[in-house]
C-alpha cells in the first residue's frame, strides 16, 4: 500500500516536471528559433553602438569669395533610449544643474527610438570636461557632437542668409527630410533654407563596440560624412556692409541689382536680427521679441512692405507720356505751385512754382504740376501699361519669403475692385506715385535696372553667375532708345546739375543717376491739423525714396533705397544709396 501510494505521490510532481521540461523547451525554440534573428540583433545593439557623424555643411561664400559663414561644433549631453528606464533621474539633474522635473520631461516625451534624448545642448567646454568625468557612473548618457553655423557678420545680412534650426515635427514628415537624423539642424530661413539639400552634406557613420557600462571599447567601421556644396552667392557683402551701417537705427530696405544680369548685389531690411541667436536654439525671450517687436524685426521689407513709390515713379509717367506721344521732349508747362480741376486743387513740392518747365528739368527738380499734366494727357492704363512692362505691380521671383506684388491701378481694376468709374484726380495722384500705387523696393531696384541697361528686365537671381548657368532676359520693355536716352539723361541731371534734388548725393567716384521720392503716409490736410495742434509723431512722417544706377555709361549697379518716415527721399534715402554705390564700385575695382 505505501508503495502504491507513493507512485501516486510521484506521478504528479513527475508530470510537472515533464510539463515544465516541455514550456522550456518550446520557450527556447521560440527564443532561438523563431525569434533568435530579433534577438541576436538586440544582443549585438547592447555591445555595438551606432553613431551618426554630422557632415560639414556647405560654407556660404559672396561674389568675391569672402566667407559669410563658418561651421562651429555643438555639443550635447544624450540618454540612449533603451536606458531611460534604468537612469537615475535625481543624479543626473544634480550634476548637470537641471531640475529633475525637466529630465523626466524630456525623456517621457521623447517618441523616437532611433533617436537620443537630448538632455543639455550648447555645451561649453568646461561642462563637457565635468560631464566626461562622470559618464562611467551613469551607463547610456553621451557626449554628441555635432556642427552648427557660426555668422561672422552678425545681423549684416540676415534676412538674406537665414540661419539653421532644429528640424520641425512637421518637417520630420516631410519626405525630403526622411534620411536626416531627428535634431539636426537645417536651414529654416533665408539662403540656408533655399539651398539647403545642396548645403547640407551627407553624414557618416560609426560603428563603436562598447562594454555594459556603455564605454567606447574599439572602433569596428566608419564611413566618413561628405561635405555640403560650397554656394557663391551674387551679393556684395561690401556693400551690404555699408548700406546697413548707414541706416544705422532706422526702419527700410535696400534692394540692389546688377543691371546686364539681375543678379542681387545687396538685400537690406532693418531692422534686422542675428542668425546666431537661432544656430543654437533660440530662447523665448529673443523669440518674442523678433516675433512680435514694435519694429517687425523678421518682416523683409524689401520683398514683404509695399509703399506709394512717390516722386520715383514719375519716370514712368513720362516714358508713358513719350511713347504714346502725348507729350514731346520741348513740351513746356508753367508751374505756378498748384493746379485746380473744378473744387479740388493740386499742389506742387515748390509752393512758389518752377514756372516755365519742360520735360529735361521737370525731372531733374521733380516737378509735381508738370507730371499732373503729362498723366493727364497719357491717361491712367498708358501709365499702368509700360509701368508692368517694367516689373511694377508683380512679384519679382524672388524665392526667400512670400513676396508683395504691389498694385500698378488702372481703369478696369478700379472697376472690378471698387465698382466705380476712374477719377481724373486719381490720375494725377497716380502719375507722382502717390493714390492707389503701390510697389516693393526690389520692384522699383528692377525698375531701374532695366531703364539703365535698355529697358531689360531679369529675373533676379542669388547666386552668382560666374560659377552658375548665366541668365537670360525674361522680357524687354518695347520702349524706343530715343525715349530710354533721353529719361537716362534726365536722371543724371538730377545728381550731377545744381538743381536737382538729388545733387547732395553725387560722387567722386563715379557717375550717379537717380530720382528722389517721398511718399504720403497721411494726408496734407491730416498733417497741418496734427502740426497745428503739436501731435505730429514720426510715425506720421512720409516715406523716403531714392532710385539710382551708377556708372552713367554701361551701368554695373541699380538700386533703391527706403526709408520709413524719413521724410524727404534727399537727405534720408539718397545719402545711404552714395554709399552702397561708392562701396560696391570700390569692391568691384579691388576685383577686377
Amino acid at each position: 500500500m505505501k508503495s502504491e501510494n507513493g507512485r501516486e505521490k510521484i506521478w504528479p510532481i513527475a508530470g510537472a516536471v515533464a510539463l515544465l521540461f516541455v514550456v522550456l523547451v518550446l520557450r527556447l525554440w521560440q527564443i532561438q528559433i523563431l525569434k533568435g534573428e530579433a534577438f541576436g540583433r538586440l544582443s549585438t545593439e547592447n555591445r555595438l553602438r551606432i553613431e551618426k557623424l554630422p557632415a560639414p555643411r556647405g560654407i556660404i561664400f559672396d561674389r568675391n569669395g569672402t566667407a559669410l559663414v563658418k561651421n562651429s561644433p555643438f555639443y550635447s549631453v544624450s540618454l540612449r533610449p533603451e536606458m531611460a528606464g534604468e537612469a537615475d533621474i535625481l543624479s543626473i539633474a544634480d550634476f548637470l544643474g537641471m531640475e529633475p522635473e525637466e529630465i523626466a520631461n524630456r525623456i517621457n516625451s521623447h517618441s523616437s527610438p532611433l533617436a537620443t534624448i537630448k538632455l543639455k545642448q550648447g555645451l561649453a567646454f568646461r561642462e563637457i570636461a565635468a560631464i566626461e568625468a562622470r559618464l562611467s557612473d551613469h551607463p547610456g548618457l553621451t557626449i554628441d557632437a555635432e556642427l552648427t553655423r557660426h555668422y561672422l557678420y552678425g545681423d549684416v545680412g540676415g534676412h538674406l542668409i537665414g540661419y539653421l534650426g532644429r528640424i520641425t515635427p512637421y518637417q520630420a514628415k516631410d519626405p525630403a527630410f526622411k534620411n536626416i537624423p531627428p535634431d539636426s539642424f537645417v536651414g529654416q530661413w533665408g539662403v540656408e533654407k533655399l539651398y539647403d539639400p545642396h548645403l547640407r552634406g551627407t553624414p557618416g557613420t560609426r560603428v563603436i563596440e562598447v562594454d555594459a557600462l556603455g564605454r567606447q571599447l574599439r572602433i569596428l567601421r566608419e564611413e566618413p560624412p561628405l561635405k555640403g556644396d560650397d554656394l557663391y552667392l551674387s551679393m556684395d557683402m561690401r556693400l551690404q556692409e555699408a548700406a546697413e551701417v548707414a541706416f544705422g537705427n532706422r526702419a527700410g530696405a535696400l534692394a540692389a541689382l546688377r543691371p546686364a544680369t539681375g543678379e542681387v548685389l545687396g538685400l537690406v531690411s532693418r531692422p534686422s536680427f542675428d542668425p546666431n541667436l537661432f544656430s543654437r536654439g533660440i530662447g523665448p525671450t529673443d523669440w518674442e521679441r523678433l516675433s512680435r517687436g514694435e519694429r517687425f524685426p523678421l518682416l523683409n521689407r524689401a520683398l514683404q512692405s509695399q509703399y506709394p513709390p512717390g516722386s520715383t515713379f514719375k519716370i514712368m509717367t513720362a516714358i508713358a507720356a513719350l511713347e504714346t506721344k502725348a507729350i514731346t521732349p520741348k513740351d513746356v508747362v508753367n508751374c505756378t505751385g498748384s493746379i485746380k480741376r473744378g473744387r479740388w486743387s493740386f499742389g506742387c513740392w515748390k509752393r512758389e512754382g518752377h514756372g516755365r518747365i519742360s520735360l529735361h528739368r521737370a525731372i531733374v527738380e521733380s516737378c509735381d504740376i508738370y507730371f499732373y499734366k503729362a498723366g493727364e494727357h497719357a491717361g491712367i492704363d498708358s501709365i499702368a501699361e509700360y509701368a508692368r512692362q517694367f516689373g511694377l505691380g508683380e512679384t519679382s521671383g524672388i524665392p526667400l519669403v512670400k513676396e508683395k506684388p504691389g498694385l500698378i491701378p488702372d481703369t478696369g481694376w478700379k472697376l472690378r475692385a471698387l465698382d466705380e468709374g476712374w477719377y481724373l484726380g486719381e490720375t494725377y495722384n497716380a502719375s507722382i506715385g502717390q493714390g492707389f500705387v503701390l510697389t516693393t523696393p526690389v520692384q522699383l531696384a528692377r525698375m531701374m535696372s532695366a531703364v539703365s541697361n535698355g529697358g531689360y528686365l531679369y529675373s533676379p537671381t542669388l547666386l552668382r553667375l560666374d560659377f552658375y548657368p548665366p541668365a537670360a532676359p525674361i522680357a524687354s520693355a518695347r520702349v524706343s532708345e530715343e525715349t530710354l536716352s533721353l529719361i537716362k539723361d534726365a536722371l543724371i541731371g538730377v545728381v550731377q546739375e545744381p538743381r536737382g534734388t538729388g545733387h547732395a548725393s553725387r560722387s567722386r567716384i563715379t557717375e550717379i543717376g537717380g530720382k528722389t521720392g517721398t511718399s504720403q503716409v497721411i494726408s496734407l490736410k491730416k498733417r497741418k491739423t496734427l502740426e497745428r495742434l503739436g501731435r505730429m509723431e514720426d510715425r506720421f512722417r512720409d516715406h523716403a525714396w531714392f532710385v539710382a544706377f551708377a556708372p552713367s555709361e554701361n551701368p554695373e549697379i541699380a538700386l533703391s533705397v527706403l526709408v520709413e518716415h524719413g521724410g524727404h527721399g534727399a537727405s534720408a534715402a539718397a545719402p545711404i544709396a552714395k554709399k552702397a554705390i561708392e562701396a560696391y564700385m570700390l569692391s568691384l575695382k579691388e576685383h577686377q
